[in-house]
């Protein structure tokens, strides 16, 4: 035990003493396998409940050290935010740093497995835990305890490490109104100068009502913001400043309500984590291909970037909101989502995390929206599906030629300008079925509002159509019900949707009546 918990606080302090470039933690862990297998064997240890009988107050003896280092560690490890194999562990690791924390009564300990914790937890998650309750007003008592420490930190844990535990913690809404009802946002605006990573803090708690409340009533400090704002020195500080200043509706343009059925320049607006730039920038030029007209902020936005991206949503007829756990951690993306569920923009949202489980906010805004997984499937396949979701969405609306955009100083964004995609002003070249390509099914489905059918018959042109709508007719409809049921879920992970098949039946009789002596000759 002695020599374990003097290797792991060596490496330890190996990676404190590197800040944020952790040159030291790359050296001994090369490779993505190799931190995980050491997490692993860690989490391991930690598991074993018997050691947690011998945690002293502070770090007297061998197992203490070895639990104390091993904890800021996993916090080093998790605050990295890329390490995708976490979402396997989560269960095992939580679970642990709940009985830790229980057991425990070491403070250093016990922070650090707060400080787990917020970065693992749902939304969802720290509302359902025991301990949830806890974890806010734990991490903004020893925040005040440390800022008043003339050293800013406790025992081996920095002040920095605290606040990006809390940077996390603070997405969460059930921990804003934490925050909210214990009426501390003032310590972050004491230290904010010397830690700007606060801001950021300050920037997602005031997503909450109440704390917007509580910092328009702050003169000196929305004086300060005000300032700050026209200092473009720092474009990153800038954009944190413009954000917090946009939730409190502070330097907003005048932008009316009443632009909803206004020619648009732009079919689609990507919304997304610039974690998941090099699969978006797939998706993009896809879509360009099919001749829809696509903004999106490849080359980042200068300027008041909160004015360029509501400037984007209302040019742009619908969203595609790409999600992961980094978009709903973002502020950014956060605010551009909220502004698009606002202005009553079509949201399409897709899938770009594996194993990711929309939860909190972005829960809220896309709803019962059916979503494309690009994890699940290829990804032509994806696009394919994706396709289909932007058809129904954009088949509705009256295109007209593109407007030239007006020019914009502030803004610097890849655009193209296109045609409207040719689908949407094409229609079925033959009333005949039998003469119907996959492409025409497609369009005549979604046509009827078949969304979920269109991506089952995916793969159907008009001849396979019509017999498929023999079949159903002259077979035991329990029968047909079990088999399209079965290859709903195999196919679209769905179940089939009872209310579509019924419309189908509906259109496809309709459609034969109308033709009588076409059908009799080829069935």
């Amino acid at each position: 035990v002695s020599c374990i918990a003097r290797h792991i606080s060596l490496t330890v302090g190996c990676c404190w003493l590197d800040g944020e470039n952790q040159p030291h933690m790359k050296a001994v862990f090369p490779t993505e396998k190799a931190v995980h297998d050491h997490f692993e064997n860690l989490l391991r240890i930690l598991s074993y409940e018997p050691l947690y009988a011998q945690i002293r107050i502070k770090r007297s003896n061998d197992e203490t050290v070895l639990v104390g280092s091993s904890l800021i560690y996993f916090l080093f490890i998790v605050q990295m935010r890329n390490m995708d194999w976490l979402s396997d562990l989560n269960t095992t690791l939580k679970n642990t740093m709940v009985s830790i924390i229980d057991a425990s009564i070491n403070d250093e300990v016990a922070m650090c497995c707060y400080g787990v914790l917020c970065e693992i937890l749902t939304d969802e998650e720290s509302k359902d835990l025991s301990i949830s309750d806890n974890i806010c007003n734990y991490f903004l008592q020893m925040l005040e305890d440390i800022w008043n420490k003339t050293k800013k930190k406790y025992e081996h844990v920095p002040i920095m490490m605290l606040l990006k535990g809390f940077q996390t913690l603070s997405k969460n809404d059930s921990m804003q109104q934490e925050t909210a009802v214990s009426n501390r946002i003032h310590i972050f605006i004491e230290i904010c100068d010397e830690y700007p990573i606060a801001y950021d803090v300050i920037w997602a708690l005031s997503f909450n009502k109440d704390i917007q409340q509580q910092l328009r009533s702050d003169s000196p400090f929305i004086c300060k913001l005000t300032q700050l704002s026209r200092q473009p020195e720092n474009e990153q500080m800038s954009k944190i400043i413009d954000g917090i200043l946009w939730n409190l509706e502070i330097n907003h343009e005048n932008r009316s309500m009443t632009d909803k059925h206004n020619t648009k320049e732009f079919d689609i607006m990507i919304s997304y984590s610039h974690k998941e730039k090099v699969l978006c920038k797939q998706i993009y030029e896809e879509l360009i291909k099919a001749g829809y007209r696509v903004w999106i902020d490849f080359d980042q936005m200068h300027g008041n970037v909160m004015d360029a991206m509501a400037q984007a949503i209302e040019q742009s007829n619908t969203v595609i909101m790409c999600m992961s756990e980094q978009y709903r951690k973002s502020n950014y993306c956060r605010a551009e989502a909220q502004y698009a569920f606002q202005r009553e923009r079509k949201i399409v949202p897709i899938l770009l995390q594996k194993q990711y489980k929309p939860d909190g906010w972005l829960l809220f805004i896309i709803g019962q929206l059916l979503y494309v997984d690009f994890n699940k499937y290829e990804f032509s396949r994806a696009m394919q599906m994706l396709h289909n979701e932007l058809k129904v969405e954009l088949m509705a609306e009256t295109h007209t030629a593109p407007v030239r955009p007006k020019e914009d100083s502030v803004v610097a964004h890849s655009t193209t300008y296109i045609s409207p995609p040719e689908v949407l002003r094409s229609s079925i070249v033959s009333e005949n079925i039998l003469d119907w390509t996959q492409s025409q099914v497609q369009d005549w489905l979604l046509g009827h509002n078949l969304r979920q059918l269109s991506r089952l018959f995916a793969a159907c042109d008009g001849r396979s159509l019509l017999y498929l709508s023999k079949y159903m007719k002259n077979c035991e409809p329990q029968q047909i019900l079990d088999l399209l049921e079965a290859d709903s879920v195999r196919r679209l992970n769905e179940s089939i949707s009872l209310i579509e098949l019924s419309s189908f039946h509906s259109v496809m009789h309709e459609k034969k009546k109308r033709l009588p002596s076409m059908y009799s000759s080829n069935t």
